[in-house]
């Protein structure tokens, strides 16, 4: 008999979608009306230190709402997508047993694939003799590979992280499959709903570049020299999102003022943003929100009827 229902499985709620575009907010919201505790979908709020680059919950919000998967690691460390997923099935496992109503919040796509469709992630070991050869060849021509084998990943990938893109090109040549397709024959074991916060770009554009300012005066550019005091490398920050990268190099000189710096960061967050929306829109289980007064309640009628198994 093959295996088609989701009545069965446990229920989860999934709030995806852009930067900036509300999604913690509106998770805790939810959380707080369904006695919910959120499991964090971000790549980079697995890091230690990462508090205001990330945009990661604040302290308060934590003690309001419990959040798993924040500061798991160090930055100095790799944390995997494989990692991830086995960790977030053991916390939402734990959730449902307690009682409570698992949340996946985040933006990150592969991290809330792994979960939402199960991925079985081939535990592809580190090739070092390919990664040499993968480390000799220019950026550009790493991502015209990567286009050709996945363009999936090609789309939302961190285009200047070349540790992530010889990581995609390096599962995809030993497994001989796209990174971003690493289903196998893994069943579903939860049964999700997928929400998302759609707001008109510009709008869009205005919230990022007012975070943007925010992160900067609540101390964004101490976050990066605690984190240089600790060890993290300039390479190292290279490698850990668009808000690290340019506030390194500005702090090299590589960047001539801060006022450029900052500039050129909303500029860079704002295309990164279209490679995320890009993502998203290509999977229509998602169920967009149009973003304003009316979205919480939307969403809370929305869960509601979704939790109840109508």
């Amino acid at each position: 008999m093959e295996y088609s229902q989701t009545a069965i499985l446990p229920r989860l709620p999934v709030i995806v979608g852009p930067t900036a575009s509300g999604k913690s907010s509106l998770g805790i919201q939810l959380a707080q009306r369904f006695a919910g505790e959120i499991i964090s979908a971000d790549s980079r709020q697995v890091y230690r230190g990462m508090d205001i680059g990330t945009a990661k919950v604040t302290p308060e919000e934590r003690a309001m709402i419990p959040h798993h998967l924040l500061d798991v690691v160090d930055p100095g460390e790799t944390y995997t997508v494989s990692q991830y997923q086995q960790a977030a099935i053991t916390v939402i496992n734990d959730i449902l047993m307690r009682g409570k109503q698992p949340f996946l919040v985040g933006g990150s796509p592969h991290y809330i694939q792994t979960i939402v469709d199960n991925f079985d992630i081939p535990a592809v070991a580190p090739q070092p003799e390919l990664r040499a050869q993968l480390e000799e060849q220019p950026l550009e021509a790493l991502l015209a590979q990567l286009e050709q084998l996945d363009p999936q990943s090609y789309a939302t990938i961190d285009r200047r992280n070349p540790r992530r893109i010889i990581r995609a090109l390096e599962v995809c040549l030993v497994t001989g499959k796209p990174f971003s397709d690493q289903r196998g024959q893994a069943r579903p074991l939860y049964h999700c709903l997928l929400l998302a916060i759609d707001w008109p770009r510009e709008i869009l554009y205005q919230r990022i570049d007012a975070r943007v300012d925010e992160r900067m005066a609540e101390g964004m550019v101490q976050e990066v020299e605690s984190l240089l005091q600790q060890g993290v490398s300039h390479e190292r920050l290279e490698a850990l999102g668009l808000e690290y990268r340019f506030i390194s190099r500005w702090l090299r000189g590589e960047i001539s003022s801060k006022e450029e710096m900052v500039q050129r960061l909303k500029y860079a967050i704002h295309d990164f943003t279209r490679r995320q929306l890009t993502w998203f829109r290509r999977d229509k289980r998602i169920l967009w929100l149009a973003g304003g007064t009316a979205m919480e309640q939307q969403a809370q009628e929305m869960v509601k009827v979704f939790l109840s198994g109508k």
